[in-house]
Parts: C-alpha cells; structure tokens; sequence
C-alpha cells in the first residue's frame, strides 16, 4: 500500500464530515436510545404498520434535504454546483440544510416523528452504514422505486453492491464512502505500518490517540489480530478489547477523540494516530500522511435514505438518479475529496481535474479495496453492549 499525502494548496475540496464524538453519560444515552428503535410491525425493512404515504411529487416540485456539512460542492462564478444543475434541469426547488452533525444527534431530531410515523419535514437524509441499517431494520425507510433510480443499479461501484443489511440496495443509495487507517505526522516519526506499531512503538508512546467511533476503532485491532471485523465472534471481540486496554493502561494512547485529532498531529501534540481519510486530506499538510495498515484498514459509506412520511419520493428518486450520472458524481468528487460510488466518475474526472484520476481517496483500485473491510452488523443488544464494552475501556 502506498501512502497518501495532502493536496496542494490550490485544490478544491470541502472538509471532514465525520465528527461523531462519543463523551460522558449524555453521549452514551443517545447510543442507548438509538439502539432502542421502535420497530415496524412488518419486521425488518418493513414499514410501519398502517404508516401510509402519500407521494405529492406529480403536484409538488419541491424536495427537503439533509447531509452532513461541507459535503457538496458548491457554485463557483459561471460553473452551476451539481445542486444547482439539479434544480435546473429537473424543475425541483431543493431545500438542502447541512443539519447532519452526527448519527445519534440526528436520530434524536426525527426519531419521535418517525416512530409515529409524522413527517419530519425531510424527504431525503445521509446517514452512516450502521445507522441506515438501523434505521431500514426499524421499518423507518421506504423502499426505493427501482425503474426511477436506473442510474443506481447501472453504475453503483462493485464494491458497495449487496451490504448484509440492503442486500439489494432497495431502500439506500451511497452518497460518498472514506475509510479509516493510520495517520502519522512525517516531521516528527517515521512510517507507522500497522496497528501493533501505533500501540507498542517506545517512539510513539503517550503520542497516539484513537478514535471514540467503536466500529472504526475495534474494526481495526480486530484486523490486527487477524480477525474479520465484518464477521467475528464474542473471543475476537474480547481479543481486540484487551489490546486496547492494555495499550491504554500502558500510556501508548494519549486519547480518544472525534476529528479534533486532526489538530493535534498537525501541531505536533501527538504523532500517529487512528485516521480518517478525509481528515488528512482536508488537513491541507504536506507532514500529515494516511497509511493503510498493513494488515488492513475499515471503510464506511453514508447513505441517502428516503423516510416514512417523506413526501416527495419520486422527487428524491430524481436526485438520486442525477448523482449517479458519472459526470455529476465525478464534480461532486473532486470537491469533497471522498471515495466517489459511480462506476464512470474516473473517466469522467479527466475533463475536470485530470490530477485527481490516481488519487486512491477518491478512486480506489482493486488492490486498494481489497485491504478494506466493513463492520458486522449488530442487534440492538449485542451491540449496546459492545458499546458499554468500549466505553469501560476508552473512559
């Protein structure tokens, strides 16, 4: 695996969305009350039983948003953004609103309203593999209309084809996906190869922190190990989570933080770290360098979802549809810097930044992909648990 370092100054991008941080008693109930949804009687993937929703698209050119921040390009002079592109060539007007801050904080914000199936003034929301399955287990989510999204099954990337909790991608389309490795601070340390290095190096020692995301976190000392984080057994977990304490109790891990890490290993109070991909790319720093683990590294999508009660869903289908143009997905790219989920965007990059084509944060090869793994997907119960499991230890 080759290392990725920062952009030139020059390059366009937007900035990290992922800031989950998980702190003291407030953040763990909005982990407890997340896990605790309230089920469809339909079971998984169900909707709601009586939940019915009337579709006002053929009436009402109108669709409501919400993404996480710094996550769409935006209108530059004479060059329309994708959104705006959108709204011109499909007639819809759009109300996008960055409200996205984190998965349980959004969860808090609709999940009264989608437990009654009340709209929640959305008709569309991204959210991270873990919680979309939640959510679509939940009976939360409709199902999509196959013959309005045709873009999505002709040109989803193989690689995020068939998750265990949308096998067919009936209810999600992927916006953009990242992955989490290692990160170091070039000026300071020397290559940090895998996880065993970060949690034992004397060099490092006190200068490491990991992440408070626990699939991110465990996903990758699972890998180390030599287990599969997208399937592993209670002893694998256990395994994981004894590294992890005693790699803490030895002072190796300075702390456990969201994306403020970022600052840190860029001002040189800590050395290495547990990374996400956007982050070090944002960072816009020549010092700062992401390096898949040896052993492997995780990857992560968010996921555009169509709520019960959402009442624009064709009109949703259609933004789906336009953002899996190759062309439109390959703008949006070289903007936001993530790994892009339509098959032709790489082509379509050489009319629009011909230096971003290679660059494996956006378009990952075969050998690249085939380092990555996701997370199993959990009950309620398991994982409340494995939550309290690594809260004990992270403190």
């Amino acid at each position: 695996m080759s290392e990725v370092t920062p952009p030139g100054e020059n390059t366009k991008k937007g900035v990290s969305r992922r800031g989950f941080i998980v702190g003291g008693a407030a953040g763990l109930a909005g982990i407890a009350a997340a896990y605790y949804l309230t089920r469809g009687n339909g079971g998984p993937g169900g909707t709601l039983e009586g939940c019915v929703t009337t579709d006002l698209s053929d009436t009402e050119a109108r669709l409501a948003v919400s993404n996480w921040p710094e996550y769409i390009d935006e209108d530059d002079g004479d060059v329309l953004s994708t959104l705006s592109l959108f709204m011109q060539q499909s007639g819809i007007d759009v109300t996008y609103t960055p409200d996205v801050n984190d998965n349980v904080e959004f969860f808090t914000k609709v999940r009264n309203q989608l437990g009654a199936c009340q709209p929640t003034g959305r008709d569309l929301f991204v959210l991270t593999d873990w919680m979309a399955a939640r959510m679509i287990e939940a009976g939360w989510i409709q199902q999509l209309t196959k013959a309005n999204v045709p873009n999505l099954d002709a040109n989803l990337i193989s690689s995020l084809e068939g998750p265990g909790w949308d096998p067919n991608r009936d209810y999600s389309a992927p916006w953009q996906s990242g992955f989490t490795g290692i990160a170091y601070n070039k000026s300071l340390v020397g290559e940090v190869r895998t996880m065993d290095e970060l949690l034992t190096r004397e060099d490092l020692k006190g200068r490491v922190t990991m992440l408070t995301e626990m699939r991110d976190t465990m996903g990758l000392l699972m890998l180390s190990n030599g287990a599969d984080p997208s399937n592993f057994s209670d002893s694998d977990w256990s395994a994981a989570l004894d590294k992890l304490s005693k790699a803490r109790t030895d002072g190796q891990i300075r702390a456990f933080t969201g994306n403020e890490y970022i600052n840190d290993l860029a001002a040189g109070n800590i050395a290495a770290c547990v990374a996400w991909s956007g982050d070090v790319a944002a960072a816009e720093d020549e010092n700062l360098v992401f390096l898949p683990p040896e052993e492997g590294m995780m990857i992560w999508s968010d996921n555009m979802l169509v709520p019960v009660q959402g009442t624009h869903k064709a009109n949703a289908e259609k933004w789906i549809n336009h953002y899996y143009d190759p062309k439109i997905a390959a703008q949006l790219a070289a903007y936001v810097w993530y790994v892009c989920p339509v098959e032709g965007a790489r082509e379509e990059m050489e009319s629009i930044d011909p230096s971003l084509v290679d660059n494996p944060l956006i378009f990952p090869t075969e050998e690249y992909l085939a380092s990555t793994h996701g997370f199993m997907a959990l009950d309620e119960s398991t994982a409340q648990g494995y939550e309290q499991d690594f809260s004990d230890v992270i403190g």
